[in-house]
């Protein structure tokens, strides 16, 4: 059942009223049976693996809690890590493994098959075991008391808005939000239904409309160039965006129609000036769990220069990793580990820490820049995540410029044929764009979903018809939606 099915528009006014029909004392009990009813529904021959999962570092959890003082603590926090880790490495990576070390060995001279398995990689498996990982790391540093109930622990774990593709949760922050007394929040409320109307806006009107296009061209890299790749890396920038800041922004919403807040995942991220910085605006909930459980314990930046260059550089092949059971995925982490610490570098050396603040003319002028090189970075990064192969991202970043500057004219009437864009097309999905990005600009120091409500009633629906109405045609003459693609990580 995803976010974007009609099922699921049926589903939520039921389990709304469902919720806040019931019992105060059962609610979260209701709460757990939904969210295991959800995800039973997308992926019904894995839910065993996700409460196995959940009851080991439950078990461990408890057992960590029982001796916290005593060094057999660690090793239980070790233990439960590894076993939950290890039903992440088999689904996920197992074939890969194999894979890679059969062509590795191939480099030499042996002759080698890899060893595969026809595996389904479970749903959510990479959100609710990094959940129960950052769980047990808590537990034994004492920052939370483990839960004794299995079953409230269980609704942290499986809590159906972030179980399939997060925000990933902590439970210092989130799990006791199931078991207040809560009361419904009609303001909050409101303000998860516009989160969610915003969210199925990126998604369905932007992000479903380029991924066509996209896909045509990275499904076929050999028969393009110049134009044509700049273009489509351009929207599969902004598709991976909409689509997964889409996602994080109806789960968000559907929480809060519960009176339950989840973490921010993005806070406008094509408008860092900095990669470090669009790293604190990139799937927050992801970002900060490696920098808390990886790029920490590695030492962090409190280590020798050379050391927290390793540090960056380790983190980000992990999370690289993380995304998918591809080098190409690894290159792009590595891509980004090279850029921070190259910003390191320059920061250290280049820029001078009792400078003058630039004002005026030149402050807009140094912001736009730093803005677009940014921009181009992550694009070029983009590219490896997207392609199907190192080849094919290659054959994209050697190929970008052909044809493209002497022949601008040509080469624009040519990409417009060969991804069958016409001009409506193009400027639908440029005044969408525009949307987003003036949205994401307002959004850098103002809450829109909240101060939304402070306009007059009348604008208000009229921005809602309108929206929904956009959607609904918009969707409509588009045919069928497209699944998130974080899905598939």
């Amino acid at each position: 059942m995803l976010f974007n099915s009609l099922n699921f528009l049926f589903f939520m006014p039921l389990v709304f009223l469902l919720y806040w029909g019931c019992p105060v004392k059962v609610r979260w009990i209701l709460l757990l049976l939904i969210s295991w009813c959800f995800y039973i529904s997308c992926s019904a021959q894995y839910f065993p693996l996700l409460v196995l999962t959940t009851f080991i570092s439950w078990v461990a959890a408890v057992t960590i809690g029982k001796n916290r003082e005593k060094k057999s603590a660690k090793s239980i926090m070790a233990a439960g890590t590894v076993v939950c880790l290890a039903f992440l490495v088999f689904f996920k990576y197992f074939n890969f493994i194999t894979t890679s070390a059969a062509d590795f060995a191939n480099l030499f001279g042996f002759s080698l098959q890899p060893y595969t398995l026809k595996l389904v990689q479970p749903v959510g498996i990479s959100y609710y075991t990094f959940m129960t990982i950052s769980y047990l790391a808590d537990v034994y540093k004492g920052k939370i008391e483990p839960q004794l109930n299995f079953a409230k622990y269980a609704l942290h774990i499986s809590f159906f808005p972030q179980v399939i593709a997060g925000p990933i949760g902590r439970a210092p922050e989130l799990m006791d939000q199931f078991f207040e007394k809560r009361e419904f929040d009609y303001d909050k409320a409101v303000s998860g239904l516009r989160m969610m109307l915003w969210g199925y806006f990126k998604k369905l009107i932007i992000a479903d409309s380029l991924s066509g296009y996209v896909d045509a061209v990275y499904g076929a890299v050999p028969y393009y160039f110049g134009m044509t790749f700049i273009i489509t890396s351009i929207m599969y920038t902004f598709q991976i965006y909409c689509d997964f800041s889409g996602y994080s922004d109806i789960a968000i919403g559907v929480a809060r129609l519960f009176n339950i807040d989840l973490m921010t995942n993005f806070k406008s991220p094509y408008w860092s000036k900095s990669v470090r910085e669009f790293w604190s605006r990139w799937h927050i909930s992801l970002s900060t769990w490696f920098r808390d459980y990886v790029y920490i314990p590695l030492g962090g930046g409190r280590v020798s220069p050379a050391r927290k260059n390793f540090n960056q550089m380790a983190t980000m092949l992990v999370s690289g990793l993380w995304h998918g059971a591809n080098w190409t995925f690894v290159i792009w982490g590595g891509l980004h580990g090279i850029y921070q610490v190259i910003e390191g570098f320059c920061r250290k050396h280049f820029v001078k820490k009792d400078a003058p603040e630039k004002t005026g003319a030149k402050k807009i002028a140094s912001n736009i820049f730093h803005g677009l090189i940014t921009f181009i970075l992550v694009d070029i990064g983009w590219i490896f995540f997207r392609a199907d192969s190192i080849s094919d991202a290659l054959f994209i970043m050697t190929h970008l410029h052909n044809g493209v500057i002497f022949h601008f004219a040509n080469a624009w009437n040519k990409m417009m044929v060969d991804m069958n864009l016409t001009v409506f097309a193009l400027l639908k999905l440029a005044a969408a764009l525009i949307v987003l990005m003036v949205y994401d600009f307002i959004s850098l120091k103002h809450d829109i979903p909240s101060e939304f409500g402070k306009l007059p009633v009348v604008i208000r629906w009229i921005a809602y018809t309108a929206l929904t109405t956009f959607i609904i045609v918009s969707t409509l003459h588009g045919g069928t939606t497209q699944t998130f693609i974080y899905f598939n990580f």
